[in-house]
């Protein structure tokens, strides 16, 4: 039993002292990243890949973001972190927290292109075994620019043993990039072939270098993979084209939605109108603002308690507008102009007054971050997929509440023939004053859209009135099926005009066009029918 417990204690005393062998020689290859020379820090990076010790993956990620230093006190290679709003220094290897870190208390070590290409590398070798798939797929896709000859071994070690479906496709493709780049004729053919099966802008760049030194065979291979791979991506980019252009439609229906109403209904032009947006966007920040307060990390469930809000804060807002100036200048477009103009500057300066001249910050749920990547040449992102999809639902309920509803045949029959709708008994001043209220909280409801793709400032709303008022009179006033082909016809003209002309000439164009289109046809795409819309 004696020698039993003197064999277990013998054997701790080893391991503990291979240990503390190890961890003094990691200690050692880390110090040599205090050289000046890049090519000594190449050594030491590869140096400590080799040492297979797990914690050197913290340092060199750190090297690579520009987070290592070396502390002046005492040389030590520390790792500075920020937490709110502070600077502390972190053990390289432990990751214990070592204090703040003072202004010139610590000096960065630099890192050069090549550097950064051989740390990516390493690094992506480092966390292929990772036991989480993010790590894994990011090493993957890592080191797909940068993975040595050596690597080889490695990746196909991975791959064998991957099971994420996501993450074996991207170790295939960065496998067939690294045999390209080092391998044998016969693997170079091979990868050829695989990457074939991969769209994408990267592999388009390596096989056109790989194009302007290969021969033979290998050249007419790598050049009807591109070919092939040319063509698809043209086809991914004309998808990538027709959703954004989807996306800034929905943005313009959004926009423009209220404003084909009450310009329908009362033909007021309202030049607060975007000023109705802003409100919305600033009722989101102060929701927000309140339940952070209050309930730390309900982002969602702030921006779910916006919607509401905001439709309210902008559509009483708007009745009282209605009520207090525009009722008095029914008749007088000129006027109406003129006062709402003035009002957009009172509303401006008013905000700038509350919440400083300065952009407020709106924080997206998670859901609404990130992006779905169909294939490597399209990528859709959450929040635009959101922001389609909520302008689908205003829409849809906007015409529900037009066509099935007693204030929407009354709202109708206004539009159509003011005098008539006045003799049968409907208060068309009513009207006018509810229609003005829901054009407004639907302006608000954009905002909350608008408040997570663009930043909240006094001027949000100037930058969508113009195009407002495009998609009105194009689609055709207060028509809301006409506002909907409007603003998704305005939106993908914008975006396949934009490759070409650029973003201000693609907008003159648009300009241009909708006016020769308004000489011909001066009611838009659907006119209204109606005796007094007709006379």
């Amino acid at each position: 039993m004696r020698r039993i417990i003197l064999s277990l204690l013998l054997v701790l005393t080893a391991a503990t002292m291979i240990s503390s062998a190890r961890a003094d020689q990691t200690a050692d290859l880390l110090d040599a990243l205090k050289a000046k020379s890049f090519k000594a820090k190449i050594i030491a990076v590869e140096n400590l890949a080799a040492s297979g010790d797990a914690r050197v993956v913290a340092p060199l990620t750190a090297l690579l973001e520009g987070r290592l230093h070396k502390r002046k006190s005492d040389g030590a290679i520390v790792i500075v972190k920020k937490i709110d709003r502070r600077k502390f220094f972190f053990d390289a290897l432990s990751g214990e927290k070592l204090g703040p870190a003072k202004a010139r208390s610590s000096k960065k070590i630099r890192v050069n292109n090549r550097l950064r290409g051989i740390l990516r590398g390493v690094l992506g070798a480092l966390t292929l075994f990772s036991p989480d798939s993010k790590q894994r797929l990011s090493a993957a896709r890592s080191m797909f620019k940068s993975a040595p000859s050596d690597s080889l071994a490695t990746l196909s070690k991975a791959y064998l043993k991957e099971t994420d479906e996501a993450v074996r496709d991207a170790l295939a493709r960065t496998l067939a990039a690294t045999r390209l780049r080092h391998g044998t004729g016969a693997e170079k053919l091979a990868a050829v072939e695989q990457l074939s099966d991969f769209p994408d802008r990267d592999v388009r760049d390596l096989l056109a270098s790989t194009a302007l030194k290969a021969e033979g065979d290998l050249l007419a291979a790598v050049k009807s993979a591109a070919a092939s791979i040319e063509q698809r991506l043209a086809f991914f980019n004309i998808l990538q084209n027709l959703f954004q252009g989807i996306s800034l439609g929905s943005v313009l229906l959004l926009a423009a939605i209220g404003l084909a109403i009450t310009f329908g209904v009362m033909g007021v032009i309202n030049m607060a109108y975007g000023e109705m947006v802003m409100l919305g966007a600033y009722t989101t920040h102060v929701v927000q603002t309140v339940m952070h307060t209050y309930y730390p990390g309900a982002v969602t469930q702030s921006l779910l308690l916006s919607i509401p809000a905001a439709f309210l804060v902008a559509g009483l807002f708007g009745i009282f507008l209605e009520r207090s100036v525009i009722r008095f200048l029914y008749g007088r477009p000129l006027e109406t102009l003129l006062a709402t103009w003035g009002l957009s500057l009172m509303l401006q300066q008013f905000v700038r007054s509350v919440f400083g001249p300065t952009n407020r910050e709106v924080i997206a749920p998670s859901w609404m971050s990130g992006s779905i990547e169909i294939t490597g040449g399209l990528v859709l992102t959450n929040n635009r997929i959101c922001i389609i999809i909520f302008a689908a639902l205003v829409f849809l309920v906007l015409t529900l509440i037009i066509r099935y509803t007693d204030f929407g045949l009354r709202m109708r029959a206004v539009t159509q023939n003011r005098a008539m709708a006045n003799a049968v008994g409907i208060r068309s001043s009513w009207i006018d004053a509810m229609t003005f209220g829901l054009g407004s909280g639907v302006a608000g409801l954009a905002g909350v859209a608008l408040s997570q793709i663009d930043n909240v400032s006094p001027n949000l709303g100037q930058s969508y009135i113009i195009d407002s008022f495009l998609v009105v009179v194009f689609g055709g006033v207060g028509n809301l099926w006409g506002t909907l082909v409007g603003a998704l016809s305005l939106g993908m003209a914008n975006k396949f005009l934009e490759p070409y002309a650029g973003a201000v000439l693609g907008k003159i164009l648009i300009l241009v066009l909708v006016i020769l289109f308004i000489q011909k046809r001066p009611r838009g795409l659907f006119a209204l029918k109606g005796r007094a819309v007709e006379g």
